[in-house]
């Protein structure tokens, strides 16, 4: 049964440094254009001109631009494929998932007092699927440097006496009683000495240095990653419009995620008399979070062909928990040695807050009568701006807060889409481009894609079909002390079908 350990807030700064990183604040902080198939078909760019439920969730004037209630469901199977390259050879890893990606309704409430300006008033209920986290990223090569070295690194400055059991003590004790004083780095630094990948240079209970006790220089590696869960905003929205001109809305949004992500690391060493010749490193982390913000936003026309739109959210403020356990084992044919670590334990991190980003969107429409129109979205992000704390207390975030406004960046995107209608038969197709959110490209390079789609509306209920492609490049550590990263390719291919019925 797993003991469940609780950190205490005396030793917050130290566990959290290791729980939470920069990779993290951008996924929380970052959505896709999912929503219905004729938003997805048009790459998302419907920020002036509404009259689509997942439009609502950019400018939450768009419900009032609907002519009579409408509801919407959508479903959609996402595809990503990741190509890695470590050490100079390639791999790809594949996940395909079926979600619920929109569901939700608009009613629209006629004003029949032909003397006042206000013309109508709408309450929209919608539910989007922000973000699809099923992925699969592996890799492998040989490499000159082992995953000792990160345990190395981990336990320089820690004294031994700390990662030797005493009378009596198992396993789980000691990782348990490091966990709530001293935190993850400690436990770390206690499973690379327990699985005999280091020593320490003196023999002596202060002893603060350690040497790699790996020998080699030719490892074959292996790591996978696999993630699931998902984003999602929950909107309540209330527009008007004022003559025939003009719409208004707001929304007031909750937000919930759920991110699974489990790590695991192979290495197999052929150096004889090592002190492993094969390790098995494995990482679990859970993380639950709920969040709120609001949006205002305004769409007017321009004539009768020209629509303008724009839109600003709030930042999100999440409240996140965050659970993690970890399993080492080493084999060491040469000193008949299979050890096993598995404390059994799950660190519970204190639910801490998350300020992302606030957005700022606006767009410009050109409608081609009743045959079709073409629209442009631009709308930026200032990730440099993201904030974790505790209680109102920013104080155990602080070294990561700094990295966070060195290391990121505001973010612009481009969306383009445009719809073309024959008699009840609708085409679609749009494109965009997302600005990456981090200062250094090579980290993560801007997005870029591209959408198709096509719709039939049946009178009483419509039929959606969107396909879209994305892909986007990066690289990333795979742990501090490997002589290397890996670099990826991302694409992603997404198909949803939304079935639309009248209110």
């Amino acid at each position: 049964m797993m003991k469940k350990i609780l950190f205490f807030t005396a030793c917050l700064a130290v566990q959290f440094s290791d729980a939470q990183n920069i990779q993290d604040v951008v996924r929380v902080s970052s959505d896709e254009p999912i929503g219905t198939a004729r938003y997805l078909a048009m790459s998302g760019a419907f920020t002036a001109l509404g009259g689509d439920l997942s439009s609502v969730g950019i400018n939450p004037a768009s419900s009032a631009v609907f002519l009579s209630g409408s509801g919407n469901v959508s479903l959609g199977i996402l595809d990503k494929a990741n190509d890695s390259q470590y050490e100079n050879r390639t791999a790809r890893g594949i996940d395909t998932d079926v979600a619920l990606n929109q569901a939700g309704g608009v009613f629209v409430f006629n004003n029949f007092n032909e003397n006042s300006k206000w013309k109508k008033f709408t309450l929209g209920l919608n539910y989007d699927n922000t973000n699809n986290y099923d992925n699969f990223l592996t890799a492998n090569g040989t490499s000159n440097t082992s995953i000792s070295n990160f345990f190395l690194s981990e336990a320089q400055g820690i004294p031994l006496d700390l990662l030797q059991l005493q009378g009596g003590e198992t396993i789980a004790d000691l990782y348990s009683f490091l966990g709530e004083t001293e935190g993850v780095t400690a436990q770390n630094a206690f499973l690379g000495y327990q699985g005999f990948l280091i020593d320490p240079l003196e023999d002596t209970p202060s002893n603060l240095v350690y040497t790699n006790a790996v020998n080699g220089n030719n490892f074959n590696q292996e790591y996978a990653k696999e993630t699931s869960g998902y984003s999602g905003k929950y909107t309540l929205n209330v527009a008007a419009q004022y003559t025939d001109n003009f719409f208004f809305g707001v929304n007031l949004n909750t937000h919930t995620i759920e991110y699974r992500e489990r790590k695991t690391f192979r290495e197999q060493n052929n150096t004889p008399n090592t002190s492993a010749d094969f390790v098995l490193f494995e990482e679990n982390l859970l993380s639950l979070g709920n969040g709120f913000s609001a949006q205002i936003g305004a769409i007017a026309k321009i004539k009768n062909n020209i629509r303008l739109g724009l839109s600003y959210e709030t930042p999100t403020w999440y409240e996140i928990s965050e659970e993690t356990t970890q399993y080492l084992r080493t084999v060491s044919e040469s000193q008949n040695r299979d050890i096993r670590l598995d404390p059994g334990v799950i660190n519970i991190f204190q639910t801490h807050q998350v300020k992302t980003p606030s957005k700022l969107q606006m767009g410009a429409a050109y409608i081609f009568g009743q045959k079709g129109l073409i629209s442009l979205d631009y709308s930026i992000k200032d990730y440099s701006g993201s904030t974790l704390e505790i209680a109102n207390n920013s104080a155990p975030f602080q070294e990561l807060n700094s990295e966070i406004s060195n290391t990121l960046t505001s973010a612009a995107s481009i969306k383009v889409g445009g719809e073309y209608r024959y008699k009840d038969m609708s085409f679609r197709a749009g494109a965009r481009l997302e600005e990456s959110p981090y200062q250094d490209k090579a980290i993560l390079d801007d997005l870029s894609g591209y959408s198709l789609g096509f719709g039939y509306n049946f009178g009483n209920y419509t039929f959606d079909l969107a396909y879209s492609f994305a892909e986007q490049d990066g690289s990333q550590i795979l742990y501090n002390g490997l002589a290397n990263g890996i670099t990826t390719q991302n694409k992603q291919n997404n198909i949803i079908i939304t079935l639309g019925f009248n209110l």
